[in-house]
């Protein structure tokens, strides 16, 4: 059974988000190893959401609140954000709704400004980093990669990815209104990830020149001369930063990488009445706007304090969103609907889980009658009926095992076989589509 606990832009806070994408890398290896349930897991950590995809064995009683529980205990030892945090910050799709939801945040459909783009790499990485901690499953493989294709056909045969814009592309958008010669700009670019070329290749759409880039992890240089802009090194970054105009912040890096110290400025006043500068007000030269597409944040508040810098985050950029961006469109919203129906027709007659209900049922039906027999001849002290339990739970786990092998391997028809032969069960297994999306 596939499980997804999802916290988002939608129902979790910004703070929130920050905490738990500090340290997401351990929450599906925290859930495969504490739990004998979970087949596994697969952790999407962005901007603006965290959410596990979870692959449950089956059948258990209560899976998916005991799946549920087993996420936010995980998520709490590998992120240390307490489980009463989470309470009322998440939402769980279960069964065939996790298939319609993954493909529909892959296409950018979920996000802040719907149809951005760097979701679909996001989701594509998060199963890489699975498969490098050995925590994916047959059937969570078969999921992403579907949602990569649902992703692609959606860009492809909608106007919503042309329309859509990334965050990137919104953060500078706001900016705009404050910069009237991107020409004449002194930009530094705190980053070297996947954000940062976007962010250079849209400064440069913009018409800015002055570009130079500074990496927390010592791979400026590199960046530097693939892209045609000055690398900066650590000796110069604090004179760098405080002589530029527009700084942006795109790293990964758990700790801000931008304070007060770089910036060698005295922090004006703070009163009642102060706040950030609005995005759109005029602006002196000498003036400076930082953007902190980080998450977490790369910059520390503090900086917002400094007298002539504005700082411009991602919940402010998630603030301005316009509404007509967070529309989706009917066609998009039909694609995906329609991935999702092929997937679980596909899965249905692939997996199985059917052929396994139908064996352990059997088995589990015939241990019942023994314990019945058993009590009706005085089993008073339930002895029979604790060694009865045992001896099935023994009985069923290898052939258990053996079938989501062969799953794996594409042969369980031939567990589905060996039922109908030995016990002369049949599964009831949904037929399939005339053809799986390609």
């Amino acid at each position: 059974m596939l499980l997804c606990v999802s916290a988002s832009h939608k129902t979790a806070s910004f703070d929130l988000l920050e905490r738990l994408s500090r340290t997401p890398e351990g929450v599906s290896t925290a859930l495969v190893d504490a739990a004998s349930f979970v087949q596994g897991a697969i952790v999407l950590a962005t901007c603006n959401r965290f959410e596990a995809y979870v692959d449950i064995e089956e059948p258990m009683t209560a899976a998916g609140a005991v799946g549920v529980e087993a996420v936010v205990e995980a998520v709490e030892a590998a992120t240390g954000v307490p489980a009463a945090d989470l309470e009322g910050a998440y939402v769980v799709h279960n069964g065939r709704r996790v298939a319609e939801h993954l493909f529909a945040v892959a296409s950018g459909l979920e996000s802040v400004v719907s149809g951005e783009g760097e979701i679909a790499g996001q989701v594509r990485r998060a199963l890489s980093a699975a498969r490098e901690d050995r925590t994916t499953s047959p059937e969570l493989e078969r999921l992403f990669q579907r949602a990569s294709q649902a992703q692609r056909r959606v860009k492809n045969d909608t106007a919503l990815g042309r329309a859509g814009r990334s965050l990137v592309r919104l953060a500078l958008e706001l900016a705009d209104s404050r910069i009237a010669d991107w020409s004449a700009q002194r930009v530094l670019l705190v980053g070297t990830g996947a954000y940062a070329a976007v962010t250079l290749a849209t400064l440069r759409e913009h018409g800015a020149v002055d570009i130079a880039v500074h990496s927390p992890s010592g791979r400026a240089k590199t960046f530097a001369a693939k892209h045609g802009i000055r690398a900066v090194t650590a000796d110069h970054y604090a004179r760098e930063a405080a002589t530029a105009t527009l700084l942006i912040t795109c790293t990964t890096a758990a700790e801000p990488v931008l304070g007060p110290e770089h910036l060698a400025s005295r922090p004006r006043p703070v009163s009642v009445s102060a706040g950030r500068c609005p995005v759109g007000a005029d602006a002196s030269p000498a003036e400076k706007l930082v953007i902190d597409l980080g998450m977490p944040r790369n910059v520390d508040p503090a900086v917002d304090a400094i007298e002539g810098v504005t700082l411009l985050d991602l919940e402010t950029v998630r603030l301005h969103a316009p509404l007509e961006e967070l529309q989706a469109t009917d066609a998009a919203r039909s694609i995906v609907r329609e991935a999702a129906d092929t997937f679980h027709i596909v899965g249905a007659q692939q997996s199985v889980t059917p052929a396994v209900v139908a064996f352990r049922s059997h088995i589990l039906a015939l241990m019942e009658s023994e314990i019945e027999r058993a009590r009706a001849r005085g089993d008073d002290d339930g002895r029979v009926e604790r060694a009865m339990r045992h001896l099935a739970g023994v009985l069923t786990h290898t052939p258990t095992a053996r079938a989501h092998e062969l799953a794996e391997a594409g042969r369980g028809d031939e567990f589905v076989s060996a039922l109908e032969t030995l016990y002369g069960l049949t599964p009831d297994i949904p037929a399939a589509s005339a053809s799986e999306t390609a």
